[in-house]
């Protein structure tokens, strides 16, 4: 996990600093396409998905938020405090009101299906009008087509750069520059950090499949395709996705699947429960039940790695996330859930 802003400060280089100069008002930003201006640093936002939540905690930002939405997974212990004080206006998808109605001088986005064409909140246009700057995660937008496919198609690979980049950007939409550095630099250095436990280990036989919930157990799982987020997880510690749609989470038959037979299966820990596979131990009695599933090899060998869902995002938990598959890909043990 990552330790305690207090701590991430404490950890700020001063070349870091010194490369972090004050922003200068008004800001424009091209986010995903569209020009978004601050005259001044925003004093109360809206976040509408954990990812852009947690990093705007992760920046020291807590105090500037008047509504949080679409958790995950429960808020890190580190950002506890921030958190207890920041209304949360929905567990999933807000309405357009409820955001409005915290008067905020920006709306933080994780994902182009909440705000954006069609957006189940609201589009780009309709907060336009109030003069309200909208900002969405550049992993969401670019090098995909959110427009095909139930959670958008991929049509170049998920870049971890666009991670760095929300960083960075959100530091200087609201004059935190050097925090932005700091935190960029901590993440890089898990990155790497995982890369290297598995320094000098051949996984070209390994594959893994991620299993993130399903409508209704009795139907096909979402699981992730290829150049997603789960899968720039997989390429980054050298091991295989048997998933080949460029679908970010595609739905796909466990025949299919247990044919594929996988070497480890990682499935999503949630908070949330909009389907009944939200619950991690409904998932996990399903594989060791199912007459197809539990079949597997990696549910016969215990190769079962369970991770929190938003891991799996465009946030900063992927970074312990990769720790934690490093870890039992290094092992060859499944780590305590």
């Amino acid at each position: 996990m990552l330790p305690r802003f207090a701590t991430l400060l404490a950890s700020l280089s001063l070349a870091g600093a010194a490369h972090a100069g004050a922003t200068h008002y008004p800001l424009t930003v091209d986010n995903c396409g569209v020009a978004q201006t601050f005259a001044q640093a925003p004093e109360r936002a809206v976040t509408i998905g954990q990812a852009g939540t947690e990093m705007l905690y992760a920046l020291g930002l807590g105090e500037k938020l008047a509504g949080t939405s679409l958790w995950f997974n429960n808020v890190l212990p580190e950002f506890a405090e921030q958190n207890a004080k920041v209304p949360r206006l929905a567990d999933n998808d807000p309405s357009f009101e409820a955001v409005v109605g915290k008067r905020p001088q920006l709306v933080a986005v994780q994902f182009e299906w909440m705000v954006g064409a069609q957006g189940v909140v609201g589009t780009r246009e309709q907060f336009a009008e109030l003069e309200i700057p909208t900002y969405l995660l550049p992993s969401d937008c670019e090098g995909k087509d959110n427009l095909v496919g139930a959670d958008g198609t991929r049509l170049q690979p998920f870049r971890i750069d666009s991670i760095y980049k929300s960083v960075s950007e959100l530091a200087a939409i609201f004059d935190v520059q050097a925090r932005g550095v700091a935190l960029n630099d901590q993440l890089k250095g898990k990155l790497e950090h995982a890369r290297k436990q598995l320094a000098g280990k051949d996984l070209s036989a390994t594959s893994a499949l991620f299993w993130f919930s399903s409508a209704d157990l009795e139907m096909d799982p979402y699981v992730a395709g290829r150049q997603g987020v789960a899968d720039f997880m997989l390429q980054t510690l050298g091991v295989r996705n048997v998933v080949e749609s460029n679908e970010e989470w595609p739905t796909v038959g466990w025949e299919t699947l247990a044919k594929a037979n996988p070497t480890w299966l990682i499935i999503a820990r949630m908070d949330r429960r909009r389907f009944p596979a939200d619950d991690v131990e409904k998932k996990l009695e399903f594989l060791h039940t199912d007459p197809v599933a539990k079949n597997m090899d990696a549910v016969r060998n215990g190769r079962v790695i369970v991770l929190d869902a938003d891991a799996m995002q465009a946030g900063i938990r992927l970074f312990p996330g990769l720790e934690r598959l490093s870890t039992a890909f290094a092992t060859g043990k499944a780590p305590q859930p």
